[in-house]
């Protein structure tokens, strides 16, 4: 028996390693939009920026004492991006612009709080995902708000399903499996760099090549970059400056756990990668964790998407209408992982 060739498509990704520019939003927006042309002139149809890249990871958080933070937090808060606003316009004009698909992580001001908040602009330019992280770390705390449950979702796009998390977030296997349960079919996955040491970096392609095994999708990862001006200008001392190397694993990962093309771990650059969709066939067929290779009658998870504002309307015809906005769908796994709203 001859078996027949694929037509599986392919799907052509870049991730991002780049310096912030750490004085200003406008500034690592420009070298946003710059790299998003050089993606789109290489033939990618997605490209993936690292966490809050802009206007920049509050490294102040990881060296500075709470009580020495506030001038730095008031400066993050100034330059924090409103969405929707003038950053997000510029983006999203990028991405119709060069028909591809951009997914940064941003600080995102909302009123008197900012969030990590990851964007994706398909290429026509609409937001199709805006996902704020659930648990910012214990350093990060002092800075960022949590997000809720209404954004751990996967969405369709020109290109296939992607699903995001960020960072740490991808220690929470309930967070991944509810995305693994919706079907991504790609996972942007985006974590600091240049931070924390060789562990972190370590840690990082654990997490991620783990994520890409049990998921049975691609995982596109990207990290941020400092150079060594950056790390002085941040530290307040040399010993400090330690603290703020290592850490990059910018990759690009295949259904079967392995890197597609070498990771980046130093310096600036794009990796660029070509996804054959045939690979995701290739590995659900043996192990499809929310299919033929799950137990939804022994195990489950329940999802709390419901919005929930500070001011609640006590009148009953408002409260109908609430109800009837917060629903309760069961994801594609049965029972494996329902939607909840309570």
């Amino acid at each position: 028996m001859t078996q027949t060739a694929s037509t599986s498509k392919v799907v052509r990704v870049a991730a991002v390693q780049y310096a912030p520019d750490l004085t200003s939003a406008t500034g690592t927006l420009e070298r946003a939009l710059g790299a998003i042309a050089e993606a789109a002139s290489r033939g990618a149809q997605l490209v993936v920026f690292p966490e809050t890249f802009i206007p920049y990871y509050p490294y102040f958080s990881v060296v500075l004492a709470p009580a020495r933070m506030g001038a730095e937090q008031n400066r993050l808060y100034e330059n924090a991006v409103q969405v929707p606003g003038p950053i997000t316009e510029a983006l999203s004009d990028a991405a119709r612009r060069h028909r591809i698909i951009v997914a940064v992580g941003v600080t995102e001001r909302d009123h008197g709080s900012v969030y990590n908040t990851q964007l994706v602009f398909d290429i026509d330019g609409a937001l199709i995902l805006k996902h704020r992280k659930i648990s910012p770390a214990p350093h990060e705390r002092l800075v960022w708000g949590e997000g809720d449950g209404t954004s751990i979702k996967a969405v369709d796009s020109t290109i296939g399903r992607l699903g995001a998390l960020t960072c740490w977030e991808h220690y929470n296997p309930l967070a991944r499996f509810s995305l693994i349960a919706q079907h991504e079919e790609i996972h942007i996955s985006t974590f600091i760099g240049s931070v924390f040491g060789p562990v972190f970096s370590e840690q990082t392609e654990i997490q991620l090549r783990n994520h890409a095994l049990e998921s049975g999708c691609f995982v596109v990862n990207a990290t941020a970059w400092l150079s060594d001006e950056q790390r002085a200008s941040i530290a307040p001392t040399p010993d400090m400056e330690k603290v703020l190397t290592g850490g990059c694993m910018t990759a690009i990962i295949g259904p079967d756990g392995r890197h597609i093309v070498p990771p980046l771990t130093e310096g600036e650059g794009i990796l660029i990668a070509d996804l054959d969709f045939a690979a995701l066939t290739n590995a659900k067929r043996t192990r499809d964790t929310v299919g033929h290779y799950s137990r939804p009658d022994l195990f489950s998870l329940a999802v709390h998407s419901k919005v929930t504002p500070h001011v609640r309307t006590a009148d009953a015809n408002a409260a109908r209408q609430q109800a009837e906005a917060s629903h309760e769908h069961t994801l594609v796994a049965p029972a494996a992982a329902r939607q909840t709203t309570e």
